[in-house]
């Protein structure tokens, strides 16, 4: 994805924030246990907190946390949910903490997004020794024959490599490298992927996907042929069309380690 398309995309979610809060999933538990497993410590950075969804996994599993969040609308969502967190307005490449004042530095669908040349360096200035980056993503079970068909269905705009799992680890595996002629921050990747779910009806889930940002950045017609298509084929599945379903997923897990 070129420089331009991929600020493009990854700027898109503000506009949706109060949807992106409602329906999109939270983490699996045992996914940032194991995230965490190395961190030295207890004090976690949510980088590209986003509405939080991540943050309250953290604050849920009684982790001290500070968020860190570039977009206002997104952040606002993020502080009216959880009010008690310290979230404050930065970004992968500007972070407002001090030197090695924290031990873990998670990111919950964000760190594709990040530029890992600048991004890189000040991720590993604000950790501590010993401490850890971790990038987690929600996939879809494409080994479930309806949710395989949902992704044919979808497009890559909006069920994408990097959200299935048959696909994610090697979508990630580069992540947390800068380009080409600049010197990796961090060694190599541990990638693992837990099981998940999240209960949906038709609705929900053509919501959810709505605030991926290939479905944000569409035109106006074609976001809503995309739609279209995907309520139409989940109305005429046994699986989700008689109400509440639960969507197979997993979160899938990037671990590495400063050099």
């Amino acid at each position: 994805m070129r420089h331009e398309e991929r600020q493009r995309h990854r700027s898109s979610f503000g506009a949706a924030a109060v949807a992106y809060a409602e329906h999109r999933p939270d983490y699996a538990q045992d996914a940032v246990r194991w995230a965490l497993g190395p961190a030295p410590g207890p004090r976690v950075l949510d980088l590209g907190a986003g509405t939080g969804k991540l943050t309250a996994t953290l604050v849920a599993l009684g982790v001290e946390v500070i968020a860190v969040e570039p977009d206002p609308a997104m952040l606002t969502e993020l502080r009216h949910a959880l009010p008690d967190v310290r979230a404050l307005q930065g970004s992968a490449e500007a972070i407002p903490l001090p030197d090695a004042s924290v031990d873990a530095v998670l990111a919950g669908h964000a760190l594709h997004w990040f530029d890992m040349a600048v991004a890189g360096p000040e991720i590993a200035r604000v950790l501590r020794p010993g401490g850890i980056l971790a990038g987690l993503w929600n996939v879809v079970d494409n080994r479930v024959d309806w949710v395989s068909a949902l992704e044919r269905v979808s497009g890559s705009a909006a069920i994408g490599p990097r959200d299935t799992l048959s696909t994610w680890r090697a979508e990630t595996a580069d992540a947390h490298l800068p380009g080409p002629g600049v010197s990796a921050r961090f060694g190599s990747p541990e990638q693992a992927e837990f099981p998940h779910g999240q209960r949906r009806t038709v609705d929900s889930l053509v919501a959810a996907l709505a605030t991926r940002a290939g479905v944000l950045v569409m035109p106006e017609q074609e976001r809503e042929a995309t739609l279209g298509r995907i309520r139409a084929f989940l109305a005429s599945r046994p699986e989700t069309a008689g109400g509440e379903f639960t969507l197979p997923m997993l979160t899938g897990v990037l671990r590495v380690r400063p050099l």
